[in-house]
């Protein structure tokens, strides 16, 4: 195969798993096309969800449209790279693997060059021809058309219509117009209290620490880098006794001495909001006094 082909998700959300081989029995609503995202995750007990963790099945996730790059194939497995998704395993993009039924490819589906219809609610209503499909936050599709209701929209799986109240309009894929304050990224935060944690998560049905700051961002018009270790070696270095509402802090190991393994945004007043670990969901704290506190490290400003 070519170094690398364009191709676009064309499921809700795609998850992106380590190998060809991850994937579980359990995990087939996951693998499948379409994608049953509420019924995978009511299936998953809270061991299983561990294990995507701790046996290092899951990468990351990817939204309805978003565009990769397929470098192997291994029987109906993709291995690809995302360059949305910015990481230091691969300077095209983050790598890993997704079934890849469940892509399109770019001679199929191709993003006119438009304004992008940006799903600002948690999750949206997108009304196909003979179905409905829930999609998620901050998926970005290609504009056709608008009215006072409803926008039109070009989808991997045709053309669809979506809530003017669900979306906003921004002129190009991955951009804002306006980009956001700091308190405008905790704002994209508050939304999801109470969501599940999810390793790898990239999506409205579960963050884990540095999706949910890399979504927070990416709504407020800034791409940041996937993962943690990346997180905190860019943006603006803020010292800890400097920072400010929406910040993004940094948790090591050995009393913060360690390597990094948690990301928050600050909150103000002693507050942090974060996706902590399987087994809890999206919250605001106070700091001190917790592991936390001991643990924090750094801190990164990207607005």
């Amino acid at each position: 195969m070519a170094d690398k082909k364009t191709y676009y998700v064309c499921v809700a959300v795609a998850t992106v798993w380590t190998s060809y081989d991850s994937s579980r029995e359990i995990d087939d609503n996951a693998t499948s096309f379409p994608v049953k995202l509420d019924k995978w995750l009511e299936q998953l007990t809270y061991t299983r969800r561990l294990e995507l963790c701790e046996k290092n099945l899951v990468q990351t996730q990817l939204l309805l449209g978003e565009e990769v790059y397929v470098t192997e194939m291994n029987g109906k497995w993709a291995k690809i790279v995302i360059p949305s998704q910015l990481s230091s395993k691969d300077e095209r993009g983050y790598p890993g693997w997704v079934p890849f039924h469940q892509l399109i490819s770019q001679a199929e589906y191709f993003p006119l060059n438009k304004p992008m219809a940006v799903v600002s609610a948690t999750i949206a209503t997108l009304h196909l021809a003979e179905e409905a499909l829930q999609i998620s936050y901050q998926t970005q599709l290609p504009l056709l058309k608008e009215d006072k209701e409803w926008l039109e929209v070009q989808t991997p799986v045709g053309r669809g219509r979506i809530k003017r109240q669900d979306a906003v309009v921004v002129e190009e894929r991955n951009r804002k117009v306006t980009k956001g304050t700091g308190d405008m990224i905790i704002a994209a935060g508050e939304q999801f209290l109470n969501l599940s944690y999810l390793w790898g998560g990239m999506s409205a049905w579960g963050y884990d620490c540095s999706g949910f700051a890399y979504a927070t961002h990416k709504a407020n018009g800034y791409l940041i880098p996937r993962d943690a270790t990346d997180q905190a070696r860019q943006g603006k270095e803020v010292g800890l006794a400097a920072i400010q509402p929406g910040d993004l802090l940094f948790f090591a190991h050995e009393k913060g001495e360690g390597s990094i393994h948690h990301v928050g945004i600050y909150y103000g007043k002693g507050k942090m909001l974060h996706s902590p670990k399987t087994g809890k969901t999206v919250e605001l704290i106070e700091l001190k006094g917790t592991l936390y506190e001991k643990e924090l490290c750094a801190a990164r400003r990207y607005y």
